[in-house]
């Protein structure tokens, strides 16, 4: 066999359970991520969702994982990769060493045990695992006569902590040398809180992801306001906005932009002489159950007033991410330190209220479902697979006076995207084996993909100053790889250079 060489367990034939690994000899081998399925991926190539968790690769020469991001289907399955028997590091950038052990928390309750004790022991063995890397800083993981292996990471603009992964291999004993990235999940420009990634300056061998790889993003520049219409839109009918979000990445995107509409109505308010008085009843930041009475206009609608309307987090989980996401402000970009600057609170706003216990969320559901009253509540998860979101909808689905508004991708296979797909067509969902009539809205807002779309893949290895000669295309629906992967090619045939493109399916390779 030639080395290096590259095995794919997972994100090959969609975009979940993304898992790779790099065989640099005959003895070390590295491991980027190991995610979970979901979907219907959880059942794909004929196994059930329980096969799609075990471990089948052999882990003798793993000498590590490099996990990109935080995000459930790049990161969990680590639990499983623990029991099968992986002994080494787990090399993250320093946000994800603190956002990791609470994912993977989350994770090890819902697949393993929530003994408090057992849970306490297996954080404590994560927390050891982790090898926070500096970004820009070059990581020695191997160093003898036969191999020698760098590692880099580089800020990735997906989600706080996010990374590519560069690796420089260098064969002593033939004085070949290779560098071969992962881009794991590319960020889109125009991202809160983050700063656009950078291509690297060169790679042999690149490994990319193509989630949008045929499409374009709407514009990400107008999406505040186009925000700011939908939900106003929406709430005329005195009804309340379900959006179904993930707890980490999303949901902090979408706190920041809401706290600038709120921020922005504010100051209007002020010219104007009209400063709203903000109901304390709705700004406690804890769910009280009691709202203010919303004004109505001469047409009988509802006068939104921003300042004093509810945005509920119901997520005990997003709760936490969004707290650590405060926590590393360094890691936030100009425009985000500069709010903090000016006194602004972009993540922790007066008019967020959050939901912590069971009961005061299923008390939450039955207070909006019965009043109907204004509220925006953001509630995981992001495709309404499970989570608190799935209590939301059985109870106000059926309901013309409410809205569904998605901010993110919907894989095939879950409610999210039936939902997207057969809302306002009289159509239906399956929730928990029953269901549920789609009589609510359904809005989808563009550019809030926390990926980058073809455009910015294309500039990803385009903006390199030396091109990889092999181009690997995983994480992605076989129409986008392929797309990408024509785009791709006339641009190699453009420049005359040299390209091998590879788009693994159904095999691991």
């Amino acid at each position: 066999m030639a080395y290096p060489d590259i095995l794919h367990h997972g994100a090959k034939d969609g975009v979940t359970g993304s898992c790779h690994q790099l065989l640099m000899d005959a003895q070390h081998s590295l491991l980027i991520d190991c995610g979970l399925f979901q979907g219907a991926e959880t059942s794909a190539e004929g196994k059930s969702a329980a096969d799609r968790l075990a471990i089948e690769f052999p882990l003798d020469t793993i000498k590590a994982l490099v996990a990109t991001h935080v995000h459930i289907d790049h990161v969990g399955r680590i639990p499983y990769l623990l029991a099968a028997g992986f002994k080494g590091p787990i090399l993250c950038s320093e946000p994800s060493a603190k956002l990791l052990p609470i994912v993977l928390e989350d994770a090890f309750k819902l697949g393993f045990s929530r003994d408090q004790k057992q849970v306490e022991r297996y954080i404590k063995l994560i927390e050891q695992r982790i090898i926070a890397l500096p970004y820009k800083t070059w990581f020695t993981l191997q160093d003898t006569a036969s191999l020698v292996c760098r590692i880099r990471l580089q800020r990735a603009g997906h989600i706080l902590g996010s990374a590519y992964v560069e690796i420089d291999l260098h064969y002593p004993e033939t004085g070949e040398k290779k560098r071969i990235v992962f881009s794991g999940d590319l960020g889109a420009p125009h991202a809160p809180l983050l700063p656009a990634p950078k291509p690297p300056y060169r790679a042999d061998i690149l490994v990319i992801e193509s989630t949008y790889g045929d499409r374009l993003h709407e514009d990400r520049r107008t999406r505040r306001q186009r925000l700011e219409s939908v939900i106003e839109q929406a709430l005329a009918n005195n009804g309340t906005v379900l959006i179904p979000a993930f707890s980490i990445g999303r949901t902090q995107e979408l706190l920041y932009e809401l706290e600038d509409i709120i921020h922005s109505k504010k100051l209007d308010a002020a010219s104007k002489g009209n400063k709203a008085a903000v109901n304390p009843a709705l700004t406690s930041g804890k769910a009280t159950g009691e709202r203010g009475e919303p004004k109505a206009n001469n047409s009988g609608q509802s006068e939104i007033n921003w300042p004093t309307l509810p945005i509920i987090l119901d997520s005990p989980l997003a709760s936490r991410f969004t707290q650590v996401y405060r926590e590393l402000k360094p890691f936030w970009d100009n425009e985000a330190l500069q709010r903090l600057k000016q006194g602004r609170n972009p993540l922790g706003f007066e008019q967020l209220i959050t939901v912590d216990s069971h009961q005061a969320h299923l008390a939450m559901v039955r207070h909006l479902t019965a009043t109907a009253r204004p509220a925006i509540v953001i509630a995981g998860n992001g495709m309404c697979s499970s989570g608190r979101i799935v209590n939301y909808l059985k109870a106000m689905l059926h309901d013309p006076r409410h809205d569904v508004l998605f901010i993110g991708y919907q894989a095939q296979g879950t409610p999210g995207r039936a939902i997207q797909m057969y809302g306002g067509r009289g159509g239906y969902v399956d929730l928990d084996a029953e269901r549920y009539k789609i009589g609510a809205k359904i809005n989808t807002i563009g550019g809030y993909s926390a990926h980058a779309d073809q455009k910015g893949l294309l500039g990803f290895v385009t903006r390199m100053r030396h091109w990889p000669s092999q181009v690997r295309i995983v994480h992605g629906e076989t129409g986008a790889k392929q797309e990408f992967g024509e785009r791709l090619k006339a641009l190699y045939k453009d420049k005359q250079r040299p390209l091998e493109l590879i788009i693994p399916s159904g095999t691991n390779k």
